[in-house]
């Protein structure tokens, strides 16, 4: 009832883990496919290692979570010996990811980690980094995002998905551009920048002053921009952001989702979550006589 081809790809379910979340190592992927994902998304993966923000980095509420980690991780070498390994233990599908801050970099970056035995791979165009090419961060820029698809597309030999950001004014367009480009895929979407404010302290919470918004707050802004997506592009989109219930996945899967990525809902619900939302979307097709995700795919279109 769930399974689902994405990009020639199958999938016991469209759950994949989000990037960012359970981190790097091939453990912590592999116990999210055990407890009901059907594929997996690494922590994203710089040239070098790098360390992040000093705490604290996030923290999370009913309604939102936030955080600004900094994108720490051990840098592509180290990352590609993780995942190599999650490959000899696990064999549900892999998505490689990867983030820099300018297009050449993102095309070594990306050469790299096709040393291990991923599946695809997502290009995180989406966090603040500023290109001196362009003076624009890249989520916004119509020619970083061709320039930097074209430069990954030449290096690789996996299906390409750029991660898109909901704070671009020009989403479709940018989606259009990659898929132009020759992206295969798109993501939608990173999270949104926020802040919170401790008013006993007076001040920001995160030592970053501001982060990204994710879990329920972020979902209604998520469904839209794959919804207009859809309308736009022909390549399948992973649909992201606050995506906590079946419910929720089925709904961005009507947007026009193929996969719906999960991460904040771990926060909320703990790893098992992945099946405890699987359970609910096959509870609510049965009820509604649907038998396929086929059959739903843009429906609310």
């Amino acid at each position: 009832m769930l399974t689902t081809t994405f990009l020639n790809k199958s999938f016991e379910n469209p759950l994949v883990l989000a990037s960012g979340i359970m981190g790097v190592t091939a453990a912590s992927m592999k116990n999210v496919i055990e407890n009901g994902a059907g594929g997996v998304t690494v922590k994203s993966l710089s040239l070098t290692p790098r360390t992040g923000h000093p705490n604290p980095t996030q923290m999370g509420t009913t309604n939102y979570y936030i955080n600004a980690v900094g994108l720490s991780n051990p840098g592509v070498e180290a990352g590609v010996e993780e995942l190599k390994l999650f490959k000899t233990v696990c064999e549900a599908p892999l998505i490689g990811s990867v983030f820099a801050g300018t297009p050449d970099e993102f095309a070594a970056v990306s050469e790299r980690i096709c040393a291990a035995p991923i599946d695809f791979l997502e290009i995180d165009v989406s966090c603040p980094n500023v290109s001196r090419e362009f003076g624009d961060p890249f989520a916004y820029s119509i020619p970083a995002i061709e320039m930097i698809t074209k430069k990954v597309k030449a290096v690789t030999n996996v299906p390409v998905i750029m991660k898109l950001s909901p704070n671009a004014w020009n989403i479709v367009d940018i989606a259009k551009a990659a898929e132009t480009a020759g992206a295969d895929a798109i993501t939608a979407v990173n999270t949104v920048s926020g802040m919170a404010i401790d008013v006993r302290a007076r001040r920001p919470i995160l030592h970053n002053k501001q982060g990204g918004i994710s879990g329920p707050a972020l979902f209604p802004i998520a469904l839209k921009c794959v919804y207009d997506i859809f309308q736009a592009v022909k390549i399948p989109i992973i649909g992201t952001g606050g995506v906590t219930t079946g419910e929720d996945a089925l709904a961005m899967i009507m947007a026009g989702a193929t996969l719906i990525g999960v991460g904040s809902a771990i926060y909320y619900g703990g790893v098992e979550v992945f099946k405890t939302m699987t359970d609910e979307m096959e509870r609510i097709m049965k009820e509604e006589g649907i038998k396929s995700l086929d059959e739903i795919r843009g429906a609310a279109h």
